[in-house]
């Protein structure tokens, strides 16, 4: 793996998101089919982004700010995709039976006994604080102290955000835990693997203060690589869905 040398957590997230968990929100009906198609590309985008910049030999063709930007610009998308996916579960259970077009489209909402929105919403919440993490990551002048600040801990606030949402996801799912014959399923359960790989980057990319270095810099590195391809995965596979819902 490459040794990277932006300050640790310069990538997002999460889904998120991933850094980004998929939960199964709002799988019913219409044309929101068509803002979970959205969804999935714009995750697809952001995970590419992530794993461009993590993958080997990326940042020494580039230099440290173009890296930085690739993470940063990949967070953004991240979070484009989990605002689209936290409108569709605010929207979910305000579909009129059996019709296929919200009489109030809602923009915010409070649903605390939905599983969907719990998972859209700490993972949207998470998706801010890869943002914050990797727009600071952006700044070459950070001393070890001011990156643990403005860069580590937004960063592991987000990991724990998106293995929050993906346990929601779970939920959502509901039993039996093994569905292996269905999509959604996969969907889940690969970002459950994203998130849980996103996770031990985040530990991994804690600022030693003696040093100002990272714990371990390979496993900042392979953690964000493998989540990214995750959940790279897990977004190509919500496009099918979606493209049926919407038919």
């Amino acid at each position: 793996m490459p040794e990277r040398s932006p300050p640790p957590g310069a990538r997002g997230t999460g889904a998120s998101a991933t850094r980004c968990s998929i939960p199964a929100a709002a799988r019913r009906g219409g044309r929101r089919g068509a803002i979970g198609w959205w969804v999935g590309l714009l995750f697809a985008v952001g995970a590419s982004c992530f794993a461009l910049g993590s993958a080997p030999g990326y940042l020494q063709a580039v230099g440290n700010s173009a890296d930085s930007l690739t993470f940063f610009v990949g967070s953004i998308f991240f979070t484009s995709a989990s605002y689209l996916q936290y409108l569709e579960a605010v929207n979910a259970r305000h579909l009129p039976a059996g019709e296929g077009v919200l009489e109030r489209f809602r923009v915010l909402g409070y649903e605390p006994g939905n599983a969907g929105w719990w998972a859209a919403s700490v993972q949207l919440l998470g998706t801010i604080f890869f943002n914050i993490s990797t727009f600071d990551a952006m700044r070459a002048s950070l001393s070890a102290p001011q990156v643990d600040k403005l860069v580590w801990r937004p960063d592991a606030y987000g990991s724990i955000c998106f293995l929050v949402a993906s346990t929601f996801a779970w939920i959502e799912l509901g039993r039996p835990v093994w569905r292996a014959r269905h999509l959604s399923w996969w969907i889940v359960a690969i970002n459950m693997l994203g998130s849980i790989a996103f996770g031990v980057s985040a530990v991994a990319a804690f600022v030693v203060p003696t040093s100002g270095e990272p714990l371990n810099i390979m496993l900042v590195n392979l953690g964000t690589f493998v989540g990214a391809v995750c959940f790279f995965a897990g977004a190509v596979m919500l496009l099918p869905e979606r493209t049926l819902e919407g038919s």
